[in-house]
């Protein structure tokens, strides 16, 4: 995960992912039917085309989507009762927000155990109701003591 969740430069995550990988340059020129050259501008994009974000992760096996996912889940606007109503009309497959991934969970108990954050500016800020968030510190600090 981005260590800035606001801010997404997806070249960057894509560049990191490649040295994790240790991904030679040849496979992703054959991959991507491109030059050298042109593989490593795609490093520069802070966004790219989501067909091309596509294809970056099956080669490098990761969901890069999942970065865009976990910015919604911390960053989106709370849905009025209003819009609502009007998702239940739409077509579009229908995604429950509140489905928290570790690396989420991990990001949200590492601001409170730092202290960057309270557990009320973590309520407020990122709506994680007080329940969830004091599950999270019960059941992980639990896990971290054993």
């Amino acid at each position: 995960m981005s260590d800035n969740l606001k801010k997404i430069h997806i070249g960057l995550l894509i560049g990191r992912r490649v040295e994790e990988c240790q991904m030679e340059i040849s496979r992703i020129c054959s991959f991507f039917k491109c030059t050298e050259r042109e593989a490593e501008q795609m490093y520069q994009l802070e966004s790219m085309d989501s067909s091309m974000l596509l294809k970056w992760s099956k080669l490098l096996g990761y969901d890069f989507f999942r970065i865009y996912s976990q910015h919604l889940i911390l960053y989106s606007p709370p849905v009025s009762a209003e819009k609502k109503s009007e998702k239940n009309r739409q077509d579009l497959p229908q995604f429950r927000k509140n489905i928290y991934t570790r690396e989420v969970i991990d990001f949200v108990l590492d601001l409170v155990e730092s202290g960057k954050k309270t557990k009320k500016q973590v309520i407020q800020e990122y709506r994680i109701p007080k329940t969830t968030l004091y599950k999270w510190i019960s059941k992980y600090n639990n896990q971290n003591n054993e």
